[in-house]
């Protein structure tokens, strides 16, 4: 196939890399002709660098360059140009301008792409005289290494384009994911649930950006912590994803920014590339403080409270060496475990009728790393929380200890709601048809590098257990974020997965 790329920035060049290697004959061009000589310099330099490291041989690296073919004017004739991807900065009428030029350039019968990350395609086509024409055809930075591309029909795209560009993407080694035309397209729209539930945490001084962070990583297994990946991303630019998607979809709950992040993004604090966000960057910067080390008394006895989840922890403290109690209530020397799902401490203090001072919350989910949660309430007294921290960090013998981070109580603890947030989005997702529920975790999984996809995620905790989870979550606060949604529900009473797409009225027909 002939490529037309038009715009020879960082995502210009990646896609003339990626399709130049997979054997396309690839057009490069820009407004500006020093863009395209630096462009073709730096996939130059990015193919000889996968020489020297064995990735490929010299044969395929002269093949490949071979087929990039750098434009004086990105307006030329091209009779045998069969596809263009457009590049150029996220601006409707640029966009609009530059197919314009390219529909009396080209002809009829080549398909167009447009890269936009985050305007309507719908938009964009109807200034073409064939709308039907265009779809979105969305990389990610960098496009040799991100191997996920969303392919986007707009409203009046032609019905035979997405499976095109399906076959070219996945020929090209990449996977293809098919999303409507919606804020966000997908991966985009599912990350929302990770950083609004982090900021609404902190919003709620539940524990601090590090905190939260170590919770991510260590109990949910992501690779990074969700203040780690807004700095990294940039604050701008992440404040201005989540204001677009929770303008775009009318101002939806679960999508709900944070307060924080406005005069956050006002002070330039960006992140790495301004040297500091959440936390501080650069030679200058101080070291993240480290977590306070367990000073308490690892021997002092534990009772154990609390329903379903309570064996587990008795099993868990017992096997570890720890003094854990029987009986019908905690002894006047132990301190009160008491696992939460959706649920507070506070909650459990009243109904249990347990010692206030001295009953802690334990996040029952089982963590990914070494690391437990222990969740303490306004009037818990702070030697008895030091010595529940260390009596939870304890191990069975030739075991490293468990790190043990300590939160203020909430419903659910952090790690919950991170992951009721994640499934939640994603489901809401999947209900609206907006993607296939294969693809939302495909898509997930490559783009954000979640461990699992989000459906997955929640048929591994259980459609039941998640529901009780969002019911007690959403009874508790109040909040409708946290409302179930009917995918989740329905999978839930029907004993159906999350993942499985069900049947809809149209497999009746």
């Amino acid at each position: 196939m002939r490529i037309r790329i038009v715009g020879a920035g960082a995502m210009g060049r990646g896609i003339a890399q990626w399709a130049a290697a997979a054997g396309h004959i690839v057009e490069l061009g820009d407004v500006r002709s020093e863009a395209v000589t630096a462009a073709v310099d730096f996939v130059r330099s990015m193919l000889e660098r996968a020489v020297q490291k064995g990735r490929m041989s010299a044969g395929d690296c002269a093949a490949t360059l071979g087929r990039l073919v750098p434009l004086d004017d990105p307006w030329a004739p091209g009779p045998d140009v069969e596809l263009v991807i457009e590049a150029v900065r996220e601006d409707l009428d640029t966009k609009a301008e530059v197919f314009g030029k390219l529909e009396q350039a080209l002809p009829d019968s080549a398909l167009f792409a447009t890269n936009t990350s985050s305007l309507s395609v719908t938009r964009i086509a109807a200034s073409l005289r064939d709308p039907g024409r265009l779809a979105g055809l969305h990389f990610f930075n960098p496009v040799p290494l991100m191997k996920i591309v969303e392919i986007v029909p707009g409203a009046a795209t032609r019905p035979e384009i997405p499976a095109v560009l399906t076959t070219l993407v996945e020929s090209c080694g990449h996977r293809a994911v098919t999303v409507a035309d919606t804020p966000g397209f997908l991966v985009n729209h599912a990350g929302r649930g990770l950083v609004t539930e982090a900021l609404a945490l902190l919003e709620e001084s539940v524990a601090d950006p590090a905190g939260i962070d170590r919770i991510a990583r260590d109990v949910l297994g992501l690779r990074m912590g969700p203040f780690e990946l807004m700095d990294l991303t940039g604050l701008d630019v992440t404040a201005a994803v989540i204001d677009s998607i929770w303008q775009g979809f009318r101002f939806e709950d679960r999508l709900r920014p944070s307060y924080l992040t406005p005069n956050r993004v006002t002070a330039c604090l960006h992140g790495r590339k301004t040297g500091e966000g959440w936390f501080a960057y650069g030679p200058e910067a101080p070291a993240p403080a480290p977590e306070p080390p367990v000073t308490g008394d690892p021997d002092r006895p534990v009772f154990v409270a609390g329903g379903e989840d309570a064996g587990g922890l008795r099993s868990a403290l017992t096997a570890a060496g720890a003094t854990v109690e029987n009986g019908a209530g905690p002894s006047d020397a132990a301190v009160a475990l008491v696992p939460v799902w959706g649920t507070t401490v506070a909650a459990a203090v009243a109904s249990l009728e347990l010692p206030a001072t001295r009953t802690f919350g334990v996040d029952p989910m089982p963590p990914a790393g070494r690391r437990r949660v222990l969740a303490v309430t306004p009037t818990a007294g702070p030697t008895a929380a030091r010595d529940a921290r260390a009596v939870l960090a304890r191990a069975p013998e030739g075991e490293e200890p468990f790190a043990v981070s300590v939160v203020r109580d909430t419903a659910g603890s952090v790690a919950q709601r991170l992951l009721a947030s994640v499934v939640s989005v994603a489901a809401s997702i999947a209900e609206r048809s907006l993607a296939t529920p294969a693809d939302i975790d495909l898509a997930v999984t490559t783009g954000l590098g979640y461990p699992v996809g989000p459906l997955a995620w929640g048929d591994r905790i259980g459609a039941a257990r998640m529901l009780a989870l969002q019911r007690s979550l959403h009874a508790t606060t109040g909040d409708p974020r946290h409302r179930p949604t009917r995918w989740l529900t329905e999978r839930a009473h029907l004993g159906l997965a999350l993942t499985d797409r069900g049947t809809s009225p149209a497999d009746c027909s």
